[in-house]
């Protein structure tokens, strides 16, 4: 605020408020627990997908300016995110849950994917590790 980044404030008061919003609903009569960190996490990763789809199609409808000032906001968000995992790495984790689910067909795809979000959630693109585990294990 100091600095007088409209743009940052504006971005962080919008991730704020979605928090605060996931830690109300979260929060019923019996249970006092706050939200946490793999569901902020997640949240941070639908804000982004959002942000990343409105760009496309303000590129499409030929509005640049709007797309740059969503990749703006999605810059922004990622600095709040831990480090995402490479494709080299995603690759190799992919593996390492197959042989570890002992997944042998395209069928076990679901456990290696399970196994995947409980250890990465928040790290790793999952749409990129469904395709390499479904290719390594059609490989199989």
């Amino acid at each position: 605020m100091r600095a007088r980044d409209q743009k940052r404030v504006s971005t962080l008061r919008l991730v704020l408020a979605a928090l605060k919003d996931r830690d109300i609903a979260s929060r019923g009569e019996n249970s006092r627990e706050g939200v946490g960190e793999d569901e902020i996490l997640a949240l941070l990763a639908k804000m982004i997908k959002q942000r990343e789809e409105s760009a496309a199609a303000y590129e499409a409808g030929r509005r640049p300016e709007l797309a740059a000032a969503e990749r703006d906001e999605i810059a922004i968000i990622r600095e709040f995110q831990p480090a995402q995992m490479s494709d080299g790495e995603t690759r190799a984790a992919a593996a390492a849950a197959i042989e570890e689910t002992g997944a042998s067909s395209p069928r076990d795809m679901g456990q290696v994917m399970a196994l995947l979000k409980s250890r990465y959630s928040g790290r790793m693109d999952f749409g990129r590790a469904a395709l390499a585990v479904r290719e390594a294990l059609t490989a199989k």
